[in-house]
């Protein structure tokens, strides 16, 4: 984490400094193993709290339960930033709805695009909701946190994912049909995520929860399944909770998800 700031996002940065609450400290690798684990590294170190760090390409770049990210130069943004929460124990659940909203905000307020967030984190767009990114917040110190790491992962170009995801995944420039810089978007990232941690920090869970709803609510009403001890389950989603679980209905009964892998209903909504 070396390499000079790119002259691009140096300026970017420049012009939005009166916009932070928190000092910028914005630190750049051509090529690293992963962003959220030199985030980490930072903040065992004592970095402050909205230290963060940028890559070109990550070698190692992962989702959640493990999945590789998919991090070629040049085509993704690939960010993480050091979250200190406070005294006051938080769920890291909440705090990936937080981070999805911020997320999806910056994208919109930098190029324009309308994104959808669909539960727990990922980054949508259009009528069948294909993946524009995600997010994978993680802490050392199990479901309530005091630091956390941010990640985010957005595909700004085509060569972000692999060919054979088109069907399910695109781009910020395939989904506006012209190129994009990526240093108005990593700058409204900082500065949307800024924001939403303070309000996390608040206890404004209800600002969060609305937001989110706001965002995600194209899921509400959708087909998903899941597993659990029992085997596979289905149901309908209906909201989500103050801590960050999806609502469910299911057989009559209403249930929370907190964890696992959920599979939407791919189908076409007006």
């Amino acid at each position: 984490m070396s390499d000079p700031l790119p002259e691009d996002v140096a300026a970017a940065l420049s012009r939005a400094a009166s916009r932070r609450l928190a000092a910028a400290d914005l630190r750049f690798a051509t090529e690293t193993g992963s962003t959220n684990d030199d985030a980490l590294a930072l903040a065992e170190a004592g970095a402050a709290d909205g230290t963060a760090v940028l890559a070109e390409s990550q070698r190692a770049g992962r989702g959640r339960r493990g999945r590789t990210w998919f991090s070629p130069p040049g085509s993704g943004i690939y960010l993480s930033m050091v979250v200190r929460l406070g005294p006051a124990p938080i769920t890291l659940s909440l705090v990936t709805l937080a981070a999805g909203v911020a997320t999806a905000e910056a994208v919109t307020a930098a190029t324009g695009l309308v994104v959808e967030l669909k539960w727990p984190n990922d980054l949508v767009v259009g009528a069948t909701w294909r993946k524009l990114g995600g997010l994978l917040c993680e802490s050392a110190g199990g479901g309530r946190v005091h630091t956390v790491i941010v990640g985010v992962g957005i595909n700004r170009g085509a060569d972000a994912y692999p060919p054979e995801l088109s069907d399910r995944a695109t781009s910020i420039e395939a989904e506006l049909g012209r190129a994009v810089d990526r240093a108005p978007v990593v700058v409204e990232c900082l500065v949307a995520l800024d924001a939403r941690m303070a309000q996390v920090r608040r206890g404004d869970d209800a600002g969060i929860l609305e937001a989110w709803r706001r965002l995600g609510r194209g899921g509400f009403g959708g087909a998903v399944q899941w597993h659990d001890p029992g085997g596979e389950r289905h149901g309908v989603a209906r909201d989500v909770d103050r801590d960050g679980a999806l609502i469910v209905e299911s057989g009559g009964r209403v249930e929370r998800l907190v964890a696992g892998e959920v599979s939407w209903e791919r189908r076409s909504r007006v």
